[in-house]
């Protein structure tokens, strides 16, 4: 964890939690419009607060929750994310690493368990935390419960008219000994001696009592009795009831629970998942993608590009002829069946019986789609003509094919593995994308072959494939499965010699995505008349600003 980014107060206690001071940027999850924002956090006298920046600490938080009732949850998948909750106000934020992460966690949870509120046991075993008070303390016994209840009272009504007996008998009986002791004050006050004053009572003067006393020593004793069995009758009735009161309240905290769901239903979050029966209407999906790939952009260009080489290594362009390593490889048939009707495809009309639909048009640009559904998913072919001035098929197909570069034209990476290099010209790509929400993450395998064809044209196939390292669907990702061909071909006059003043180069970008999981059609279909125009100029403007002062290569 940096420095910069979260400190401890200096003046904290590690040991006094009241006083612990714990502030920092973290970004936290705004809504489904703005997604992730960096702000301003700080825990600070049991309360945890955001402002947007800490410039602005002094102005007044934006919100606040008290972490004596607060549950602290690492994220199940995302490493550097945890969220806090108070009933059904949610707070989702994300550290800029697991360690980070990690400290906010413990001094939050310790600041719970110092403070009594702990989450892992409310006995005075921990820490003198809060003690559970019974149910009837707070729960009185009503509908389906009435005969439990009426039952209780009657017995309740014994236990008094027992008591006020039994005070009576024992009254009756107390005075009486008290006349046998006071006939014989010689006898001590003393248990044993006071059972011999009674004996001499009754052989005297005293011997009229003793009928009168032995019928209240038996009424004694059955009052004594039936105040047992009635205290054993409430105590079975408070069990009951006890029992009754947990029910109803295990019952109270599942339908409240169920109610904190739906309202957080009602309000997706970060962890908001796609599919068919989705709440989140199309227009507000819309919103949400469009506001993503906006922020992607600006992050492009906010980037600050490395200094362009002034040379360009040779190696490294693509090969005039098919690499021998490429030929023995066990996906050879499938590249070159691939690749080869991909080229032919990709320089056809877009005529005819096709079906092809002009949906986007800029200057020599004109993109086209066939409306395709399987099993609910768009997949739309998609196909892009563009002529470009100034560069070679070959040196467009070098910056679409080398690795080296993709970070810096697809701003929608987020990880790029190689898996295998086949050879010079073919290699196996794993690739993360980064999320847009409110669609899952998504992920792709796929082959990437480049080759040269006829007419000056080179082509850049790729097209998903299987490996065993790396299987579809198993963590956070959605696999995507798409076939992509950009296949370029150069033109200059007749007679002169190909300059950067004469050469054309014409672009045929041709692509069938699986999303692998469903989204909206109409989404996906303003999605694709948004971006792909979008993506094909950034790309070949990339390409032509890369050439720009350096040797040409057809």
């Amino acid at each position: 964890m940096t420095d910069e980014n979260i400190n401890l107060s200096d003046n904290s206690d590690l040991e006094d939690v009241g006083t612990q001071e714990l502030r920092g940027y973290l970004s936290k999850w705004t809504n489904y419009i703005h997604g992730w924002q960096d702000r301003f956090i700080v825990l600070k006298d049991s309360t945890l607060s955001y402002y947007k920046s800490e410039l602005e600490s002094n102005l007044g938080c934006r919100g606040a929750l008290c972490l004596k009732k607060a549950k602290v949850k690492p994220h199940e998948f995302d490493d550097c994310r945890f969220d806090v909750s108070v009933n059904d106000c949610v707070w989702y934020l994300r550290a800029t690493n697991p360690e980070e992460k990690q400290q906010w966690i413990d001094v939050l949870e310790s600041f719970k368990l110092e403070s009594g509120y702990g989450t892992n046991s409310d006995s005075s075993s921990n820490g003198g935390g809060l003690r559970r008070h019974g149910s009837l303390t707070s729960l009185q016994s009503t509908g389906s419960h009435g005969r439990t209840a009426r039952r209780l009272v009657e017995k309740i009504a014994e236990l008094e008219t027992y008591t006020e007996l039994l005070s009576k008998q024992a009254l009756q009986l107390q005075n009486y000994f008290d006349m046998c002791v006071s006939t014989y004050p010689q006898i001590q006050d003393e248990a044993a001696e006071a059972i011999d004053a009674v004996k001499l009572a009754d052989g005297v003067h005293m011997k009229q009592h003793s009928e009168e006393v032995r019928a209240t020593s038996a009424s004694f004793r059955a009052t004594c009795s039936a105040t047992v069995v009635a205290v054993q009758h409430c105590l079975e009735l408070l069990r009951r009831r006890e029992r009754q009161a947990r029910q109803a309240e295990e019952l109270y905290m599942a339908l409240k629970n169920q109610l904190a769901e739906a309202r957080l239903a009602s309000k997706p979050g970060p962890d908001h998942e796609e599919g068919p029966h989705s709440t989140l209407p199309d227009d507000e999906f819309y919103d949400a993608v469009e506001t993503g790939f906006d922020k992607m952009e600006e992050e492009r260009c906010a980037r600050v590009a490395p200094p362009a080489e002034v040379t360009r290594d040779e190696i490294e362009l693509p090969p005039p002829a098919i690499d021998n390593r490429l030929t023995v490889h066990p996906l050879w048939p499938e590249i070159d069946r691939i690749s080869t009707e991909q080229i032919q495809a990709a320089f056809e009309g877009v005529g005819g019986q096709i079906g092809w639909q002009l949906f986007a048009e800029e200057g020599d640009m004109r993109m086209y789609r066939r409306e395709m559904e399987v099993d609910g998913m768009v997949m739309d072919p998609l196909k892009a003509m563009h002529k470009v001035h100034g560069v070679s098929a070959r040196e467009m197909c070098h910056y679409f094919f080398n690795p080296r570069y993709r970070y810096e034209w697809e701003t929608t990476l987020e990880t790029m593995n190689i898996v295998e290099a086949i050879s010079s010209d073919a290699i196996v790509f794993h690739q993360t994308f980064k999320r847009i929400w409110p669609a899952s993450q998504r992920d792709a395998l796929f082959w990437s072959h480049v080759r040269a064809a006829p007419q000056h044209t080179y082509a850049v196939t790729n097209h998903s494939t299987v490996n065993d390292d790396y299987p579809s669907n198993t963590g956070a990702c959605i696999r995507l499965f798409v076939t992509v061909c950009l296949a370029c071909r150069t033109s200059w006059p007749a007679g002169e010699a190909p300059s950067r003043a004469n050469i054309t180069t014409s672009i045929a970008y041709c692509s069938t995505v699986n999303p692998g999981g469903w989204a909206p059609a109409g989404v996906l279909r303003a999605v694709y008349k948004r971006e792909y125009p979008k993506f094909l100029k950034r790309f070949t403007n990339y390409v032509v600003e890369q050439c720009r002062g350096k040797p040409l290569v057809i």
